[in-house]
């Protein structure tokens, strides 16, 4: 729980210094599109399968991701880091590794591979670029479980997806708290219905693909 003093601190913290978090997702999204071929479809790269394997390794690609970031972001803190923000952050990598690690076991034998990750866009040393970052991260993880959930058949998984979206959205809403207090849920990801938004797998991985450098075959994952 966050004391009344730090809450008040990053209350009264100006939005227009974080402004540029807002720029990063769009400019994540921009850099995928931006790719005439998708990348997605490579016959040498690692095939996720097909039916509720390809949409686990789906799931497993991104949390491989997500942990790989918060890993890093701990092993070389930004500059300013507060006890609270690293208690915080240490507890969302950890999330994500206990994510990463689940999806491993679950596929087993039919898992994809380790993927290799490129982060040299991001400023690890800078608090703005990486909350910047990690707010894309969290948001993309949200609406990717929300796009998937139509598309896995048996209900164990499903079950499963739920209760790790749940999480993901947590984590969302915290690294928008610290970005600018009170923009947890705000409109660029909960619509007039009180939805939360969601993407196709193509969608999200032509995003993400911004970050992985290993070549993918995603041909037989189910998608909309």
């Amino acid at each position: 729980m966050m004391k009344d003093t730090e809450h008040s601190v990053f209350k009264r913290r100006s939005f227009l210094r974080y402004a540029g978090a807002g720029v990063a997702v769009t400019a994540l999204a921009m850099a995928g599109c931006k790719k005439d071929d998708d990348g997605l479809h490579d016959n040498d790269g690692v095939y996720f399968g097909r039916g509720d394997i390809a949409v686990l390794n789906y799931a497993y690609a991104l949390e491989q991701l997500e942990a790989a970031f918060y890993t890093q972001v701990m092993a070389s803190p930004y500059s300013g880091m507060s006890t609270l923000e690293q208690g915080y952050l240490t507890d969302i990598r950890d999330h994500e590794i206990a994510h990463r690690e689940f999806f491993k076991a679950a596929i087993a034998d039919k898992a994809i591979t380790s993927l290799e990750v490129d982060f040299s866009s991001i400023n690890f040393s800078s608090r703005d670029s990486v909350l910047a970052t990690a707010k894309a991260f969290e948001d993309l993880g949200v609406s990717a479980y929300n796009g998937a959930g139509r598309l896995i058949e048996d209900v164990k998984y499903l079950a499963l997806a739920g209760k790790i979206v749940s999480v993901e959205a947590r984590h969302a809403a915290l690294i928008r708290d610290l970005i600018s207090n009170g923009s947890f849920a705000d409109n660029s990801v909960v619509d007039a219905n009180g939805l939360d938004t969601s993407r196709s797998p193509v969608a999200v991985l032509k995003i993400a693909s911004t970050y992985i450098k290993t070549k993918i075959n995603v041909k037989d994952l189910p998608t909309y």
